[in-house]
């Protein structure tokens, strides 16, 4: 699986905790492509896994 389809399975809150966590800066206007490209794709997985 990809990073675009993760990022479609995934919800925007839940990629912006993740990159709260490791002190990413999302910028003005983050979609949840460009946060799940930035996030380590280790968390992504786990992430998606779970649902």
């Amino acid at each position: 699986m990809d990073v675009e389809e993760m990022a479609k399975k995934a919800t925007l809150k839940d990629l912006k905790a993740i990159a709260k966590k490791h002190d990413i800066k999302l910028g003005r206007c983050p979609t949840k492509l460009k946060i799940a490209q930035m996030i380590p794709k280790e968390e992504l997985e786990s992430l998606v896994k779970e649902d």
